[in-house]
């Protein structure tokens, strides 16, 4: 038996507008579109009046002066409270959160999450291919929640600021610690992806439904060429898409007032929110997330449960590198059998910029609406496996109240790890523990960037004086824990490295 201002899923929609749409939609359309399919899905009339707070995830193009203001006035509501959500893949699944603790406090009667992209559409018409009829693309006027930088001002110097870049560069040092060979890796990521690929060609939402082998997503071809080494296109997320999805929040009480039938019912059980060491390069180990490991057992244990009792997760996968961290983070078997994803993950999927965290929460309500036994937890990251969400799912009831609040002290000794800022100006002999090698749109390397140690212990980071040749051969082997001199050049204003 629910407690009265238990929070449940009572809505969810989402869209993925057809690629030759001659009219497409834009963003805000996109999100009416769900919003209003998300009021129906629920098939309660009246919930649309008592929803208290509509929070538009923060769009990557496209932008408009006051979005949620805007989304409002076409949907006829009157929400207490409009939010425009600050940037991150975790946005979504945080957002959720905190808005069943409005609701579990009273403080909300019903919550309204959406957000869109219409990238494609946006590609499109820069092709000449359609004129978008849109409204004015502008700057929001607003943004809530304080902003965290991303990359520091060194790792910007050193071109990290892209996530193909900077997850990359994660990749080697994961690939390094494994113990596999380059080649090897390079399988075992395809691998990982293949398993994504399989359940996106089964979702109808699903922006690539053509299942793609590991064999494919391995090869290095004209139409897979690297982007970033040691990605293949196919391993990155895909943000050429146009697509929506939405959220409805209630309580237990609201729903039973409004008639909003049990099986549509879905209980988020526990959350948390923690943040890794925000700059990569001060991170002790690249190949880690004490912020995830923590943010799993925590929001397990505010929900009741231990992970035997999941029976699936959707792990945020922008790169190789999130998923196999989380993997290990969670405390997965490579080979444990349940499923890692419910929508294919954003290279298949898609990913819609901030918003991708909607449709795996979206998904897994759809999947435990078909079988009440089901528990999921689903994964958002933002940054560069910096910031994270976690979210518990199932069909029954909780035994316990809806908790999710901050853990100070955990974070605190999170942070307390951050080694200290990076040596601007080396010279000596650096020893590599990451890098990444930049490829070209004709698929051949253009530049390297090292993060490695002095012989001091300091950090450092540095490009690779190397020409195409020598960037080709630093992709056939382990350069994880090569020694190569390095010098400050006050010429570029910044180190060079020499193997």
């Amino acid at each position: 038996m629910s407690k009265p201002r238990t929070p449940i899923i009572a809505g969810i929609a989402q869209y993925t507008q057809p690629r030759d749409a001659v009219k497409p939609l834009d963003p805000v359309g996109l999100m009416e579109r769900v919003c209003r399919q998300a009021f129906l899905d629920a098939g309660a009339g009246g919930i649309k009046d008592l929803v208290d707070h509509l929070i538009v995830v923060n769009l990557f193009q496209w932008r408009y002066r006051d979005a949620p203001g805007m989304l409002s006035g076409m949907l006829g509501m009157h929400p207490k409270k409009k939010t425009y959500s600050s940037l991150g893949g975790n946005v979504p699944q945080l957002s959720l959160n905190r808005a069943c603790t409005d609701l579990a406090s009273g403080a909300a009667k019903a919550v309204l999450i959406t957000g869109a992209e219409a990238i494609h559409s946006i590609r499109r018409s820069r092709r000449h291919e359609i004129v978008l009829d849109w409204p004015e693309n502008e700057l929001p006027e607003y943004v809530d929640a304080e902003e965290i930088d991303g990359v520091s001002e060194l790792e910007n110097a050193y071109d990290l600021y892209m996530p193909s870049t900077m997850y990359a560069l994660i990749e080697t040092a994961i690939r390094a610690a494994s113990g596999r060979s380059p080649e090897e890796h390079r399988h075992h990521m395809a691998r990982i992806w293949e398993r994504l690929s399989k359940v996106a060609a089964e979702n109808p939402h699903a922006w690539v439904r053509r299942p793609v082998s590991a064999e494919e997503i391995a090869g290095v071809t004209p139409d897979n060429r690297y982007i970033c080494y040691p990605y293949t296109k196919y391993m990155n997320a895909n943000i050429n898409v146009d697509q929506a999805a939405a959220v409805l929040l209630t309580t237990a009480d609201t729903a039973e007032d409004l008639g909003i039938e049990k099986e549509k019912w879905v209980y988020p059980l526990g959350g948390a929110y923690l943040i890794d060491i925000r700059h990569v390069s001060r991170r002790p180990r690249l190949d880690a997330s004490p912020a995830l490991r923590n943010a799993s057992k925590i929001a397990l244990k505010r929900a009741g449960l231990h992970l035997e009792d999941i029976d699936f997760f959707d792990l945020y996968s922008c790169f190789p590198s999130a998923v196999e961290i989380a993997v290990k983070e969670i405390g997965l078997a490579e080979n444990d059998p349940r499923p890692i994803s419910v929508t294919g993950g954003l290279t298949f999927f898609g990913g819609p910029g901030n918003n991708y965290c909607l449709h795996a929460i979206a998904s897994a309500a759809e999947r435990i609406r078909q079988d009440r036994s089901q528990k999921g937890m689903v994964t958002a990251n933002g940054w560069y496996v910096t910031k994270h969400s976690v979210g518990i799912y199932g069909g029954e009831p909780p035994d316990r109240p809806w908790q999710c609040g901050n853990d100070p002290a955990i974070q605190e000794a999170i942070d307390a790890e951050a080694l200290p800022g990076l040596t601007v100006e080396a010279d000596g002999t650096l020893t590599v523990e990451a890098y990444v090698i930049r490829h070209g749109r004709n698929g051949e390397p253009e530049s390297g960037t090292v993060l490695g140690r002095l012989e001091d212990g300091s950090r450092c980071l540095a490009h690779v004086a190397a020409d195409m040749q020598g960037l080709c051969r630093m992709e056939e082997c382990e350069m994880v824990g090569r020694k190569g001199a390095v010098h400050f050049s006050p010429e570029k204003g910044l180190n060079l490295m020499k193997f």
